[in-house]
């Protein structure tokens, strides 16, 4: 209700003014009152009806309409001095909040960045410099960071006081402040921690930086749509689709990390500072890309003043460099992941049954998948290590297997964050695979009634692994070219073709996708899905080592017969179940790669601390807050996945959001740890040296 109500009153207030109207000292002050006016002058006060959450609602909407309002800096004296029992900040708050003051903020020398400037207070007067400072030929009093303990709070109108403006980026409303002996009131900050209050001024702007962000990207998607090259819209060319996707996916991972930020310091939770130098290391970087891609797309356009593209450019730019950057905040990362014996990754809170399901699995696992019997299986070369039988049908007792199924089908019903803590902590114990998740959920949405009794018993006790015969020489991830036939032949269906690139070739079944109308219009509409037994004849299995010493497999069907009742779905209806197989995998994928990921990173960060020598490398250290800010990402995607599919089910274009942020994050971990750990990563298990007996080395396979 807030986004929208800010979001309606700038675009009536502020925004017809034109993108490249000026922002004169007048215009800031006349908007900011009617702002006041609006309630949001008392965002973070201690007496106020709003938090962080709300403060970054509003920072966020006025970056997206280009206001330079000064919102930070009423924010930051809220969360600063409100409770102060000095008589000047109480009386301060009293004309902030009614419109008859208006403030401007500065870290002065607390700011990272050395060329901020500072201040020096001496009998109540100060003398100093200070740069960067919003919006100060439109504000009536200055507040700037002494030391740790104190703030100095200065009249803009009184004697010894200059206020220069400068540009940066090409882009106005900065100012040069120049105080000689002006008189000041110092304010303790009292309980306040100057670091704390940094992080959140620092946020702030990253949530600004986002609005702006999200505005020019909205912007290139409809001109993508309406710009025509060579006849077509460039919104068709592959390049703009995958610029503007990777764009979607950057600007949802700084959106949920920052709503996490927020609820997290509103609800008392002392990861609120992780969490926020995640979002900052993070969103600086990936906001700059946004907006240079959003550039690339409007091409000459986006360089025109007239356009709104370059006001926002210069905003994001200007907001994730300042107070230090994502420099900064993987200082502070690093520090807390490597120094002092390091602290781990947090635990998400999946509400109290997925909390009490991951206690109570990790249990299971301390009993069932320890000791002579895990070692024997860590033994293994990591080819053997996918699956082991007797875990299968041991987690099949428990009802596990079936833990998100409907209870119809047998399943637990479980919800989206309790499979989540499941998934987490078998990763944790380094279980093996088990289930076959993706068949089962295609045989209860479109399988018979009889398959469903047939095959979903087997799946739920452990005891029946299915693979996915999808891709094909000729055709590979283009489905709907595939050539792989099915013909009627009376009460059985005859089978010919090829499959490639089949992982489990030594599952009990192949759920198999084959042609059944050669001249079907459009082409995906003549194909059929079944359930093909692996020991029928006619088979043909052609494993090959793969990069990671797995295997995949050429599998060759010639004349296979399967009894008529094992197409799952209708007669040329094969897509509907084959997408909606694919649309649970990705939904399952992504969250499934980052818990991997997360592991992995745990057990690479203990390496790094274990030698000093890297825990102390500016780059390692760099390289692991990275690592760590992109993890948090990639499991907040996973965790809106899980809030999605609570709701209804998670939209395709939501899990292929979470599968492809994962996936490629699995690749930059094992790239990062190779160059971490240098060439003892790369070597392969069981050879004289080898870190963790191969693993890193199989990271980088993206095993």
């Amino acid at each position: 209700m807030l986004r929208e109500s800010v979001r309606g009153f700038l675009d009536e207030h502020w925004r017809p003014r034109g993108a490249t109207a000026s922002s004169s000292p007048d215009a800031i002050s006349a908007i900011w009152r009617k702002l006041v006016g609006q309630g949001v002058a008392t965002l973070g006060a201690e007496d106020g009806d709003g938090g962080l959450a709300e403060i970054l609602v509003v920072m966020a909407e006025l970056g997206r309409a280009g206001c330079p309002a000064p919102m930070w800096s009423a924010a930051l004296a809220n969360l600063a001095v409100s409770g102060s029992q000095i008589a000047a900040a109480t009386d301060l708050l009293e004309r902030l909040h009614c419109g008859k003051a208006i403030v401007v903020f500065s870290f002065a020398a607390l700011d990272p960045d050395p060329g901020a400037g500072s201040i020096q207070v001496t009998d109540l007067k100060a003398t100093g410099v200070l740069r960067f400072v919003e919006t100060a030929a439109s504000a009536t009093h200055l507040l700037a960071a002494l030391d740790q303990s104190h703030l100095a709070l200065i009249d803009l109108g009184a004697p010894g006081v200059e206020c220069i403006a400068i540009r940066a980026m090409g882009a106005s409303a900065l100012y040069e402040i120049r105080l000689s002996a002006a008189p000041a009131t110092l304010i303790p900050l009292g309980s306040v921690d100057a670091g704390d209050l940094r992080r959140k001024g620092k946020v702030a702007l990253i949530a600004r930086a986002y609005g702006a962000a999200r505005r020019a990207f909205d912007l290139a998607v409809d001109y993508a749509k309406e710009r025509h090259q060579f006849g077509h819209p460039i919104g068709k060319f592959q390049a703009i689709q995958h610029k503007l996707a990777n764009c979607l996916i950057a600007l949802e991972g700084v959106r949920l990390i920052l709503e996490h930020t927020a609820r997290l310091h509103d609800g008392g939770d002392d990861d609120w500072r992780y969490f926020a130098d995640c979002a900052l290391a993070f969103s600086g970087d990936a906001l700059r890309r946004v907006s240079l891609e959003t550039q690339h797309i409007f091409g000459a356009i986006g360089y025109a003043e007239e356009h709104e593209a370059p006001a926002h450019f210069k905003r994001v730019h200007l907001d994730a460099i300042a107070l230090g950057g994502a420099s900064d905040a993987k200082r502070k990362l690093a520090a807390r992941l490597l120094d002092a014996g390091g602290a781990g990754l947090p635990q998400y809170d999946l509400g109290p049954a997925g909390n009490a399901l991951r206690e109570q699995v990790r249990l299971w696992l301390e009993q069932n998948w320890t000791g002579s019997r895990k070692d024997a299986f860590d033994q293994r070369p990591f080819a053997k290590r996918e699956f082991d039988a007797g875990f299968a049908r041991d987690i099949g007792e428990t009802g596990w297997i079936g833990l998100g199924w409907p209870q119809e089908f047998g399943g637990q019903a479980r919800s989206p964050l309790e499979q989540i803590a499941f998934m987490e902590t078998m990763e944790r114990g380094e279980a093996p695979r088990i289930g076959a998740a993706i068949q089962a959920n295609a045989l209860m949405m479109f399988g018979s009634p009889e398959q469903q009794q047939k095959y979903r018993p087997e799946i739920l006790r452990g005891e029946a692994m299915h693979g996915m015969g999808y891709s094909e020489p000729q055709a590979g991830s283009d489905l709907a070219a595939l050539r792989t036939s099915a013909i009627r032949d009376g009460d059985q269906w005859v089978i010919n073709g090829q499959k490639i690139w089949t992982t489990t070739w030594w599952g009990k079944y192949m759920f198999l996708a084959a042609r059944t109308d050669k001249d079907a219009k459009p082409p995906h509409a003549g194909i059929s899905m079944f359930i093909v037994p692996m020991d029928a004849p006619g088979i043909t299995i052609r494993p090959s080592v793969t990069m990671y010493d797995g295997t995949f497999a050429n599998i060759f069907y010639d004349d296979v017969r399967i009894p008529a009742e094992n197409i799952v779905g209708e007669v040329n209806g094969g897509w509907k179940v084959l997408t909606g197989a694919l649309a649970f995998e990705r939904g399952l994928v992504g969250g499934g790669i980052v818990l991997k990921v997360a592991h992995a990173f745990e057990r690479l960060r203990a390496h790094v601390i274990g030698d000093r020598s890297l825990a102390e490398d500016p780059i390692v250290r760099d390289r692991i807050a990275t690592l760590a800010s992109e993890i948090e990402i990639g499991r907040l995607l996973m965790m809106h996945c899980a809030e999605l599919a609570a709701d209804g089910a998670t939209p395709p274009e939501y899990g292929a959001i979470s599968k492809v942020f994962s996936g490629e994050l699995m690749e930059r971990f094992g790239e990062a740890a190779l160059d971490i750990l240098g060439m003892r990563a790369a070597l392969s298990e069981q050879m004289p040296g080898a870190i963790d007996n191969g693993r890193f080395e199989q990271n980088c396979g993206i095993r």
